[in-house]
């Protein structure tokens, strides 16, 4: 579907939906990465006008990523707990009006590039005081969010119900079956997989996960953090699942020494974390959360590759990914033998 299509299309529906004309004024494409795609739509109506984005699929899915109604969803949960996140404003389920399910949400200012948050001069100032801060105290409103808060059973459900004894167990499993399904072997994961199955630590609770808390999935500028984005891979989880994918060394954009994101030390992150949640931090459970990061990363990187390999969704930016993979493979082992050194 063109862009003129799609307009044409969006526009008759709201005004369906919203009971009074409406007119998309400016409509424009916005960078959504490998599955998604993303619209900044200028919209009027009678009573209002709004800068929205629409957001949608536009390929296959990566490991357990969320449908577009469970992400919505996710993301009212999320804004209702405090977390700074672009207002979500309606959701649509049927693939009859665009030939995907979409959601619309408030358009936010800022950019979420990894060099202009972890290098820009426009942040320098807000990068040196108030950055982590704001990431850390927003991470753990999110993670207040829990399987007793969450009212609908159906989004429990998809958010994967797991208590503190099986969740460990249970995600291992789940990489496992996704590396049989990969076509070609992977010994380095395989032992990854293995080392984490015997140096499982314990939960202390099972909470909400962003699953791709990093840079690049939120919005900044001088002011300040605009809003955390992208939920599709939110699950209930362990919260330092969360910390140590935004501490992996593949987002750091170059900026190797700055451990948290390319901008920032953990034990900033961590001493601001704790002081919104009243919990601890557990160093030895980042590192654990960080192997099992890479590894993750890793085959999803390989997955990645594959829909592109087998001609089901080709493209260069799959394939760029898809050699990603050994990186993340050398990087899971150096930090198993780094925490087997320190032990």
């Amino acid at each position: 579907m063109d862009i003129k299509e799609l307009q044409e299309k969006v526009e008759h529906h709201l005004t369906l939906v919203w009971k009074e004309p409406v007119q998309i004024t400016e409509i424009f494409h916005l960078s959504g990465g490998a599955c998604q795609d993303n619209y900044a739509l200028e919209i009027q109506s009678k009573s209002s006008k709004k800068s929205l984005v629409l957001r949608t699929d536009k390929g296959g899915s990566l490991l357990s990523s969320l449908s577009k109604r469970d992400e919505f969803k996710v993301a009212e949960l999320v804004y209702n707990a405090g977390v700074k996140t672009p207002t979500p404003v309606y959701l649509e389920e049927q693939t009859s009006i665009i030939g995907t399910p979409f959601f619309l949400m408030e358009k936010i200012a800022g950019k979420a590039t990894g060099r202009f948050i972890t290098k820009d001069k426009e942040l320098d100032t807000y990068r040196k005081t108030k950055m982590v801060s704001d990431l850390a105290s927003n991470l753990a409103k999110l993670h207040t969010v829990t399987p007793e808060s969450v009212k609908e059973e159906d989004l429990k459900q998809k958010l994967k119900l797991v208590t503190v004894e099986n969740y460990i167990s249970q995600a291992i499993t789940d990489l496992r079956q996704s590396l049989d399904e990969l076509p070609e072997a992977h010994p380095a994961i395989e032992l990854c997989l293995n080392w984490m199955e015997s140096h499982a630590p314990n939960i202390d609770k099972i909470v909400l996960v962003h699953g791709d808390f990093r840079t690049g999935n939120f919005m900044m500028n001088a002011d300040g953090l605009q809003g955390i984005l992208d939920f599709e891979f939110a699950h209930f989880g362990d919260r330092h699942e969360d910390i140590a994918w935004l501490c992996m060394r593949d987002w750091r954009f170059g900026r190797l020494n700055k451990e948290v994101g390319g901008f920032g030390d953990r034990k900033d992150f961590y001493k601001e974390y704790e002081l919104t949640s009243g919990i601890k931090v557990d160093p030895y459970k980042v590192s654990y959360w960080e192997i099992m990061g890479n590894v993750r990363w890793a085959i999803g990187s390989a997955q990645q590759a594959e829909r592109h390999l087998s001609g089901k969704d080709k493209g260069i930016e799959l394939a760029s990914i898809g050699r990603r993979t050994a990186e993340m493979e050398w990087e899971a082992m150096r930090l198993i033998e780094e925490l087997e050194n320190a032990i």
